[in-house]
């Protein structure tokens, strides 16, 4: 693999010469997700491929273009899992383009997100060196706060060449429960659970009906069942509907209107916004499928004390994020000068405005 990663290397340093900007992208099954992609395209899809993969040490480390379904088919046969389930949104989705996006699925309360699980990075920067930051171990620090930055800053900082993680061992049992109720009652119900010792490893509400998964030693999965109630839902059912939420395949996400991500405390009781919501993380994610405008969606989050990201849209015509504070945006520009000074990893994929940063 020495001769792909030297490619890559050479297509930064020929892209940094020319000061000309260049889209970093494994299989594009996150295309939809940010701002502008702009510039000629750097396949990573060549350098792929696990490193090195360590069960008992529960770590495993793969090169950026590896197909996310490789890794957890790897991990699976020895009863292990990326925890935080990330969401593939297409067959070929790879380890880089994961990673870039930080997304994580239904798991991500109890289990924790993308970056709670990075080990280490090696990165291309914008000289075309290879960078390598943090390690394999979780004792060792060195470097690991930049490792996590990486994550979600969707290929702006660098590309993305190899990536070790921590992996964890998949739970003796699972459990979903179907309950009927409203919004109201399942946000308190979510907050009322989530201050108790049950084994809860997602939940989603949506038009009346909460799902809440139970994960665990079997006994204890068991007692949390028969102590909370609910109706039972078949094993294979309930893999499809984790699945549907987790890929947005689930019948909730064919709408077209524009679908928005918010982040916001649990506690925040229901958010008056027209459209549809659908609730994950025990409150603190609320997908929203609505037309309204962005100013209004945006101060609703704000009231709420969180933020709201336009995740999907066919028109992108407001900030796909929530524009920074002052002192923020300049802490970013000084990042992006850093790792990328000629500006030319995926330029505009997260602040339109720093486009030329």
């Amino acid at each position: 693999m020495k001769a792909e990663l030297q490619e890559l290397q050479d297509q930064v340093r020929a892209a940094a010469a020319d000061a000309r900007p260049i889209r970093l992208r494994g299989s594009g099954s996150k295309d939809s997700y940010g701002q502008t992609l702009a510039g000629d395209v750097v396949d990573t899809r060549g350098y792929a491929g696990v490193v090195a993969y360590e069960p008992t040490e529960l770590v495993i480390t793969a090169r950026c273009g590896t197909r996310l379904a490789e890794i957890e088919s790897v991990l699976a046969e020895r009863g292990q899992m990326l925890a935080f389930e990330p969401p593939h949104f297409g067959l070929d989705a790879t380890l880089g383009g994961c990673v870039s996006a930080g997304l994580s699925g239904p798991r991500r309360p109890a289990a924790g997100g993308v970056r709670d699980f990075v080990l280490g990075v090696k990165l291309i920067d914008g000289h075309a060196e290879l960078m390598s930051f943090g390690g394999q171990v979780m004792k060792n620090v060195a470097g690991y706060d930049v490792s996590r930055l990486v994550c979600g800053a969707l290929g702006t900082l660098g590309l993305i060449a190899e990536v070790s993680l921590k992996v964890l061992p998949k739970p003796f049992e699972e459990s979903t429960l179907l309950f009927r109720m409203d919004q109201a009652q399942a946000l308190d119900k979510l907050n009322e659970w989530g201050g108790q010792p049950l084994p809860v490893s997602a939940s989603a509400f949506c038009d009346g009906a909460l799902a809440l998964r139970l994960s665990g030693a079997g006994a204890a999965v068991r007692a949390a069942r028969e102590r909370l109630g609910g109706e039972p839902i078949d094993a294979a059912q309930a893999q499809d509907f984790w699945s549907g939420i987790r890929e947005q395949t689930d019948p909730f996400f064919d709408d077209d209107d524009p679908l928005w991500r918010l982040s916001v405390p649990s506690t925040a009781g229901p958010l008056d916004l027209p459209g549809r919501q659908l609730i994950e993380w025990g409150g603190a994610l609320r997908w929203l499928e609505s037309a309204a405008p962005a100013q209004q969606i945006r101060e609703a989050a704000d009231r709420a004390g969180g933020h709201a990201t336009l995740f999907r849209a066919a028109d992108k015509v407001v900030p796909v994020f929530q524009p920074l504070p002052a002192a923020l945006q300049a802490i970013h520009r000084r990042l992006k000068q850093a790792f990328d000074p000629m500006g030319i990893f995926n330029p505009g994929r997260m602040y339109s405005e720093n486009r030329d940063e």
